[in-house]
């Protein structure tokens, strides 16, 4: 019985990932830049502890223009970065 519950319990965080369900990390950071024509921007962040990266200013591609509209340079953010077919890609802002 208690192989049962952990094949099920295994089966639905198997689940929760692939559908993206956990809460993803945020990390705080200033707008410095924003190209919407190349879909970029430059965040001065924190550390990015999902990317195993320091704190540091660089460039991300942004995921999609209604993400974009939201970015002001000078801004103060929290956004998930993410690799996107091998690129820094922000796919989340609040």
């Amino acid at each position: 019985m208690r192989s049962v519950f952990t094949l099920a319990a295994t089966a639905i965080v198997a689940i929760a990932l692939a559908s993206g369900a956990f809460a993803a990390e945020f990390t705080k950071g200033t707008v410095k830049k924003v190209d919407a024509k190349a879909k970029k921007v430059t965040l001065i962040h924190e550390e990015l502890k999902e990317l195993d990266m320091p704190a540091m200013t660089m460039v991300f591609r942004v995921k999609d223009d209604a993400l974009l509209e939201k970015l002001k340079e000078g801004a103060s953010i929290e956004f998930v970065a993410e690799r996107v077919e091998g690129k820094l890609t922000v796919t989340e802002i609040k």
